[in-house]
C-alpha cells in the first residue's frame, strides 16, 4: 500500500515537472522577437564605354562603368507571429541600401592611372552611380581585359571584365551594314505613278537576318501602291537585293523634293534586333498644260481691210508653272504676229493679243503655235484654227450710182434732148445744113 502511494506521488511529481517545463516553453516563444530574414545587397554594371573605342599604344583613354543597386534582391523581410513552420501572421518586405566599400579596375596589362574609389557609400533601391578610371594603353597592340572589382558592405564582391581594344581590328565589333539606294525610273510628275528600284547593299562584315522594310506614312500626298512592307530575308556581307515599288502621289501637291520615310529592320547576327532609319527622296517636276479658252476679235465682226485684235486667252491647268511662255500666228496680214506672255501659274489664264491690218473678205486658217517651258523642259503646242472676214455688201452703192445715173438722164431729157427735138425736129447730135 505505501509502495502504490509512493509510485502515484513520483507520477504527480513527473506530470507537474512537465507541465511547467511546456508552460516555460510557451511563454518563451511569445517573448522571442520578430525573425528577420535578408538576402545579401547586390549590384550589377548595366553599362560601360571605353573613349576612345580603339586607343593606340602608349595612348591615353577613359573607362566609364555604371554601377546599379539591384533593388529587387536587395530587400529585407521582418516576420513575426509564427503560425507554423513557414507561416507567418505579418510579413513586411523593405529594400536596403548597398553600401560601396571599394570599386577599383584591375588592369591587366592596362596601365590604371586612376586610384581606387574607397568608402563611396550607399546606394539606394533601383539607384545607379558611375566611376570613371583614367587608363593607359601598353606599348604592344592586342585586347586586354581590365577587371572591374566591386566590394559592398555585408554583401557579395563583383568582378566585370571590359575589352579594351589596342590598335588592332580584331576587337572592333563586326556587324552588318545596310545601305539603301533607290533610283527612280519613271515620271516625277504629281499625279503619276512613280516606279522606284530600291535595292538593299550589306557592306558590313556580318550576316542580316529577317531584313525588312517598311514604308512610313510620311506624307498624305505620297503612298505606296501596294504594299508598304517588304520582307528581304537574309543578306549575307558583300550582297545586295533589289526590288520594284510603286509610289502613287496626289496631283494636289506641289513641286520639290519630298523624303519619304523607311525603316529597315533586321536580327544582327547574335539575335539582337536593329533599326535603321532612311528615306527615298523623289524630287517632283511640275508639269505645265496649255489650253485655249478663247478666241476673240475686236471689233468682234470684222470688215475687210479694217485693222482688228486678235485675242487668244491661254489656260494652264498643269502641276507646274509654264515659263517664258510666247505665242504666234501665221496669217497672211501685216501686223503684230507674235506674243509674250511669260508666266503662267497652275489655274490661271492669260491673253496673247495680235494686233492686225485689215485683210480681203474670205476664210483665213491659220496656225497658232504657243511655245514654253517648265520642269520637264521645252514645249511648244500647235493648233490649227481659221478666221472669217465678211466680204463687203456692195449692192447700197449700185443702187447709189443707179439712181445718180438715172437723175442725170432724167435732167438730160428734159432740158436738153426735148427742146432741141421741139425745135427743128432733129437731135442735137445731127449736124445742120
Amino acid at each position: 500500500m505505501n509502495a502504490f502511494r509512493q509510485n502515484q506521488n513520483e507520477i504527480m511529481r513527473i506530470i507537474i515537472t512537465l507541465a511547467g517545463f511546456l508552460f516555460l516553453f510557451g511563454l518563451m516563444v511569445l517573448l522571442v522577437p520578430p525573425v528577420h530574414a535578408a538576402d545579401a545587397p547586390t549590384v550589377t554594371i548595366t553599362d560601360y564605354t571605353v573613349s576612345p573605342s580603339v586607343l593606340m599604344p602608349g595612348s591615353q583613354g577613359t573607362i566609364t562603368i555604371i554601377v546599379k543597386n539591384t533593388a529587387t534582391s536587395a530587400q529585407v523581410s521582418e516576420k513575426s507571429g509564427q503560425l507554423s513552420d513557414s507561416t507567418y501572421a505579418t510579413v513586411k518586405t523593405t529594400d536596403i541600401n548597398v553600401n560601396l566599400d571599394n570599386v577599383k579596375l584591375e588592369g591587366n596589362g592596362i596601365n590604371v592611372l586612376s586610384s581606387d574609389f574607397d568608402r563611396v557609400g550607399a546606394i539606394g533601391p533601383g539607384q545607379s552611380v558611375q566611376f570613371t578610371f583614367s587608363i593607359q594603353a601598353p606599348s604592344k597592340s592586342g585586347i586586354y581585359y581590365p577587371e572591374v572589382w566591386i566590394d559592398t558592405a555585408g554583401g557579395k564582391s563583383l568582378k566585370y571584365p571590359i575589352p579594351v581594344n589596342v590598335n588592332t581590328a580584331l576587337g572592333i565589333q563586326k556587324k552588318a551594314i545596310l545601305i539603301m539606294d533607290s533610283t527612280l525610273i519613271g515620271s516625277l510628275n504629281p499625279g503619276d505613278e512613280i516606279p522606284v528600284l530600291v535595292t538593299i547593299s550589306n557592306t558590313g562584315d556580318m550576316l542580316s537576318d529577317d531584313v525588312t522594310l517598311t514604308i512610313e506614312n510620311g506624307t498624305s500626298m505620297v503612298a505606296p501602291k501596294n504594299t508598304d512592307r517588304y520582307h528581304l530575308g537574309s543578306i549575307l556581307p558583300g550582297q545586295n537585293k533589289t526590288f520594284d515599288l510603286v509610289l502613287l502621289s496626289d496631283k494636289k501637291m506641289t513641286a520639290g523634293l519630298v523624303r519619304i520615310p523607311v525603316t529597315i529592320r533586321y536580327n544582327a547576327i547574335d539575335g539582337i534586333a536593329m533599326t535603321q532609319s532612311t528615306g527615298i527622296d523623289v524630287p517632283f517636276k511640275g508639269k505645265a498644260e496649255l489650253g485655249f479658252v478663247s478666241v476673240d476679235t475686236n471689233p468682234s465682226r470684222l470688215s475687210e481691210k479694217t485693222p482688228f485684235d486678235l485675242t487668244v486667252r491661254i489656260e494652264n491647268t498643269g502641276t507646274g508653272e509654264a515659263k517664258q511662255v510666247s505665242a504666234k500666228v501665221d496669217l497672211p496680214s501685216e501686223g503684230t504676229k507674235e506674243a509674250f506672255i511669260g508666266k503662267i501659274k497652275p489655274g490661271n489664264d492669260a491673253p496673247a493679243i495680235f494686233l492686225l491690218e485689215g485683210m480681203k473678205g474670205g476664210s483665213y486658217p491659220y496656225n497658232l503655235t504657243i511655245s514654253y517651258t517648265d520642269d520637264m523642259g521645252v514645249h511648244t503646242l500647235t493648233r490649227q484654227m481659221n478666221l472669217r472676214v465678211p466680204q463687203s455688201d456692195n449692192s447700197g452703192s449700185i443702187l447709189f450710182v443707179l439712181i445718180i445715173l438715172g437723175i442725170l438722164g432724167f435732167l438730160a431729157y428734159r432740158y436738153w434732148y426735148l427742146p432741141s427735138k421741139n425745135g427743128d425736129g432733129t437731135f442735137p447730135w445731127v449736124k445742120k445744113n
